[in-house]
C-alpha cells in the first residue's frame, strides 16, 4: 500500500453537465482533495466580481473536496481581474480561438496585451487554452469520421498560439500557462522561452497519455475534445515531454456534458460538443501509463501534486506530506488491477472512453482517508472525518500510517 499526498486537479462543468456535488464526490473517490474550478460552463461565466461572488453562493454546502476559482478574461474585463483576484480567485484563463460558449469570447492580441497590462505586479497566472485559427483548419471529409476532425484541428493551431503566448509572457513576465497541450510539436518553443526566463509552465492530460488517434472508433463522438487526442508517435512526443521535464504537470481537464450535446446518435465528431470527463480516474489511468515510460511514484507526486499545486497558489498548504499543511492524504494500492463499471462512475455523465481493463490502483483499494479534512482526535482506532481546518504535524504522520497499518492487518489485507 501506498500514503501519498492527495492531488490538486483542474476540471470544469455547468450543473446539468457536473454540479458541485456530483465532481466533488468523484474528485474524492480519484484520489483528489482539491479542485480548481474553471470560469466558463457556468452561468454566468466568472469574468466579474459579481460573478465570482455568485459562483461562490452557488458552491457553499456543494462540496465534498476542497475548491479554489479560475476567473476568466474576455474583451473588455480588464479593470474586473484585480477585485476578482483581491476577492479571492487563483488566476485567470482565456481562449485564444472561440470558446464554444457565447458569454465567453475569445481574446484577440490587443486584449491579451491590456490584461497582462493590469496584471503585472501580481502573482497571478494567466491559463491559455492555446489554439488559433488558421487558414488549414477546414472541415472536408466524412463528419463520422474521426481523421475529419482531427485534421481539422492540426499542430499549426496550437503551435501558432503557443508562439504568442511565449512572446507576450516574455515581454510582460507575467506567470502563464499552458492548458491541454496535445501537440508534442510545440515544446521546442516552450522550452526556448523557458530558457529565456519566461514564467511559463505547461500541462497535458490524461486522454492524449492514455489514448491516441489510431484506436478512436469513427462515429464514437465521447472521445471529442479539444485540442484533439493525436497519433500515438505525438503521444509518445508528450511521454518524453514529461520525462525531461518539459511539461510541468498533468491534470484532468475534467469536462463533460449532457449526451445530448455529444450526438451520439448521428456520430458527428465536427457537430458534437468536445470534452472528456476524467477527474475520477486520473490517478490510476497515469500510474498504469508511466510504468510503461520509466516514470515512478516520485514523478506522479511531482506532476499531480506538487506543480499542480503551485500553479493554483497553493504550494504553501497543499501538493506534499509536510508539517503545517492539510492533512490530505489517499492510502492505494498500486498494484491491484480494477475493472471499470458504471456503477463505480460518480461523476454526472456515466461515459468512459478508457479500456475497462487499463486501470490499476483503482476505487477498490483507494481508501480516501480525508476527502473533506482528516481529524485525528486521539491516540487510538479513531480516525473521524470533520470539515475543520487541520493542519499536519510530524507526530500526525506517524499516527496516520500506524493506524493504517492496523486497519490493513486487521482486515487481511497485504501491504507489501
Amino acid at each position: 500500500m501506498r500514503l501519498w499526498p492527495a492531488r490538486v486537479t483542474v476540471p470544469s462543468g455547468r450543473t446539468s453537465w457536473e454540479g458541485y456535488t456530483t465532481a466533488t464526490r468523484a474528485a474524492a473517490a480519484g484520489g483528489i482533495t482539491t479542485i480548481v474550478d474553471m470560469p466558463l460552463n457556468s452561468i454566468p461565466s466568472t469574468t466579474t466580481l459579481d460573478a465570482f461572488r455568485t459562483k461562490l453562493d452557488a458552491a457553499k454546502n456543494q462540496c465534498f473536496v476542497d475548491v479554489a476559482f479560475w476567473g476568466g478574461i474576455v474583451p473588455g474585463n480588464a479593470e474586473e481581474l484585480k477585485p476578482m483576484l483581491n476577492a479571492g480567485v487563483v488566476g485567470f484563463k482565456c481562449f485564444l480561438i472561440h470558446s464554444g460558449v457565447d458569454d465567453f469570447p475569445h481574446v484577440e492580441q490587443a486584449d491579451l496585451e491590456t490584461a497582462l497590462k493590469t496584471l503585472q505586479g501580481t502573482d497571478a497566472t494567466v491559463l491559455f487554452h492555446a489554439e488559433m485559427d488558421c487558414a488549414c483548419n477546414g472541415s472536408k471529409g466524412n463528419p463520422e469520421e474521426y481523421r475529419t476532425f482531427l485534421e481539422s484541428r492540426p499542430a499549426v493551431m496550437e503551435e501558432k498560439a503557443i508562439d504568442l503566448v511565449c512572446e507576450m509572457c516574455l515581454k510582460y513576465k507575467v506567470k502563464c500557462h499552458i492548458v491541454h497541450l496535445s501537440a508534442a510539436s510545440a515544446l521546442p518553443s516552450i522550452v526556448a522561452a523557458k530558457e529565456k526566463g519566461a514564467p511559463l509552465t505547461v500541462e497535458t492530460c490524461h486522454h492524449y497519455l492514455s489514448l491516441n488517434a489510431e484506436t478512436v472508433p469513427n462515429g464514437n463522438t465521447l472521445y471529442k475534445c479539444c485540442p484533439p487526442i493525436r497519433e500515438k508517435k505525438n503521444q509518445d512526443l508528450l511521454w518524453d515531454g514529461l520525462k525531461k521535464g518539459y511539461i510541468d504537470m498533468v491534470v484532468s481537464d475534467h469536462s463533460p456534458c449532457t449526451p445530448d450535446l455529444k450526438l451520439l446518435d448521428k456520430g458527428d465528431f465536427m457537430a458534437a460538443w468536445g470534452g472528456v470527463a476524467s477527474v475520477q480516474f486520473g490517478l490510476s489511468l497515469f500510474w498504469t501509463n508511466c510504468r510503461n515510460y520509466g516514470m515512478n511514484l516520485f514523478d506522479m507526486v511531482k506532476l499531480m501534486c506538487e506543480n499542480t499545486a503551485k500553479l493554483a497558489s497553493l504550494s504553501h498548504r497543499k501538493g506534499a506530506i509536510r508539517a503545517g499543511y492539510d492533512a490530505d492524504f489517499v492510502i492505494w494500492d498500486p498494484d491491484v488491477p480494477f475493472e471499470v463499471s458504471k456503477c463505480f462512475i460518480t461523476h454526472n455523465v456515466l461515459f468512459y472512453i478508457y479500456p475497462s481493463s487499463l486501470a490499476k490502483g483503482f476505487r477498490s483499494t483507494l481508501l480516501p482517508i480525508n476527502p473533506w479534512r482528516i481529524s485525528l482526535r486521539k491516540l487510538g482506532d479513531v480516525v473521524a472525518l470533520s470539515s475543520e481546518q487541520f493542519e499536519l504535524r510530524p507526530l500526525h504522520i506517524y499516527i496516520l500510517i500506524e493506524l493504517t497499518n492496523r486497519y490493513y492487518t486487521h482486515y487481511g489485507i497485504n501491504t507489501t
